[in-house]
């Protein structure tokens, strides 16, 4: 079992919930009988939001010892159905499970009560289709302002990620499965045209637009060749950093280390710059977005 010491997301980790309590509500208890097996991890926070779609709750949550720092992040429910229980506001203590996605605690036990004028620091909502995507302005691998809003007439592909995350499972697969999506796009020269890549990075004091590019270059395997006219990398300023991440959904905790703990998001925004799709995990394939885009290209006619 890996360590996860420099990137976080909601993939292959299990939330099991030991304590739930609502604001306007009395004590209460439920028991969850399962196998258990896989590594596990105390974790104790309060509700930010819930996802019944996706069977996620998104967590204000304290740092994890030994695991990863206090952040605001969404996570899977063993149970799904303990969705219903489960309100902004809400004080959790529960496990987290990593590992092995069949593993569970047994008898999960409520014990506590949140505090009802509780208001977390920042409140993530997640993305639904047709949110309007602000417009964000960035610099690009070539030093070049570019904004969001000169994508529109386009289906921008966008993910967000820092070069010098080391995890294979978090930027380092985002910008592969975004390498391979460009390559299915190029076999189609109609749906290229209609299309454009955003890797975005959130790490303005390292990611700099020689870094950015050099970056850039590996994962579309033309190196100091590359023209970047199909997929740009992009970094925003610390200034504006805090918006755009809690619009996208993106949690990040500078470490100590100088490296950064994160959630994962990666959007599809249609040609009028709304949001297409959200994929806030690494649980999705190039295939799959590729196939959406498509869709939506169809959609827009010739």
């Amino acid at each position: 079992m890996k360590r996860l010491s420099a990137c976080r997301g909601a993939v292959a980790v299990w939330l099991l919930v030991s304590a739930i309590c609502g604001c306007n509500r009395t004590g209460s208890s439920v028991q969850i009988s399962t196998a258990a097996t896989g590594k596990q991890y105390p974790v104790r926070g309060k509700v930010v939001s819930v996802n019944p779609a996706r069977g996620e709750v998104t967590l204000d949550a304290a740092a994890i010892p030994g695991f990863m720092a206090a952040m605001t992040m969404p996570y899977k429910l063993k149970d799904p159905a303990l969705l219903s229980e489960l309100h902004p506001g809400d004080e959790i203590t529960a496990t987290l499970v990593v590992g092995d996605q069949d593993s569970a605690l047994d008898r999960i036990v409520v014990t506590e009560q949140a505090q009802p004028d509780y208001k977390p620091a920042v409140v993530y909502q997640p993305l639904k289709q047709g949110d309007a995507v602000p417009d964000f302005k960035l610099r690009n691998q070539s030093g070049r302002a570019i904004h969001l809003s000169q994508f529109r007439g386009e289906i921008l592909l966008m993910t967000f990620i820092y070069t010098r995350c080391p995890l294979p499972d978090f930027c380092v697969r985002m910008s592969r499965n975004f390498a391979k999506i460009d390559s299915a796009l190029a076999a189609d020269r109609k749906l290229y045209g209609k299309t454009h890549l955003l890797s975005v990075s959130f790490d303005p004091d390292y990611d700099t637009p020689a870094v950015l590019r050099s970056y850039g270059g590996a994962y579309t395997g033309r190196f100091t060749k590359e023209t970047f006219t199909h997929w740009d990398f992009a970094v925003t300023s610390r200034e504006q950093l805090p918006a755009l991440t809690k619009f996208f959904v993106v949690g990040t905790t500078p470490e100590k280390d100088k490296t950064i703990s994160h959630s994962l998001s990666t959007v599809i925004v249609d040609p009028e710059g709304k949001i297409y799709r959200w994929y806030p995990t690494n649980d999705w394939d190039p295939d799959q977005v590729v196939s959406e885009v498509k869709d939506l290209a169809a959609r827009g006619g010739d």
